[in-house]
């Protein structure tokens, strides 16, 4: 597919609000409504990406391809529904086929001593290892119920909105969270024991 030539805006700016208005002016190749789409999903197209796949420059690459696919796909969206789902739908799938595809460049962790100024050792060693009991938890997940765990509570996607970039039902969604809670319940219990004895 060709795309046409991004143009200078010719017609006056949307609403903020209007990102119907804004959609179409990113399909006639309107550059600022494209920056302008750019700035209203980047952070939380950033966030979901990193989640998916675990690295810094990963993730930025595919933000980077996703609003290209975006773009040269927007004439196939459909203007009557929502664009958030659509949006991330392509993000979250480049996501998992590249990571399938290919080794995720590795990087060198950030020793924990090599931060300062977070309060009392005692207290921030205790942080540090509740949090990695917390995350190693999470990371034993199965895949698709730790994508859809980090999708809900850190990101606020609902459960329909999830559906809608996972491709799957609402009640296939809700499963998924009560499956992946019920197992952070159990896996995280003792945890929870020594936090509350401590």
């Amino acid at each position: 597919m060709k795309l046409k030539p991004i143009t200078s805006p010719a017609s006056p700016r949307p609403d903020p609000l209007d990102e119907r208005a804004l959609l179409e002016l990113v399909r006639q190749r309107d550059a600022g409504a494209f920056d302008e789409l750019v700035r209203r999903y980047l952070r939380r197209a950033f966030a979901v990406a990193y989640h998916v796949m675990h690295h810094r420059e990963d993730a930025e690459d595919l933000v980077q391809e996703t609003f290209i696919t975006v773009l040269e796909q927007i004439d196939r969206f459909d203007a009557e529904r929502a664009f958030a789902p659509w949006f991330f739908r392509i993000l979250v799938n480049r996501g998992l086929n590249a990571r399938k595809s290919r080794t995720v460049r590795q990087t060198e962790q950030v020793p924990a001593d090599a931060a300062g100024g977070e309060g009392p050792p005692d207290g921030v060693a205790e942080r540090r290892e509740l949090a990695e009991r917390v995350r190693a938890a999470v990371d034993q997940l199965p895949e698709r119920q730790r994508l859809i765990l980090r999708l809900s509570e850190l990101e606020g996607f609902t459960s329909v909105e999830i559906a809608d970039i996972l491709d799957l039902s609402q009640g296939t969604v809700r499963w998924y969270l009560h499956e992946a809670r019920n197992a952070l319940r159990i896996t995280l219990a003792p945890l929870a024991r020594e936090v509350r004895n401590g």
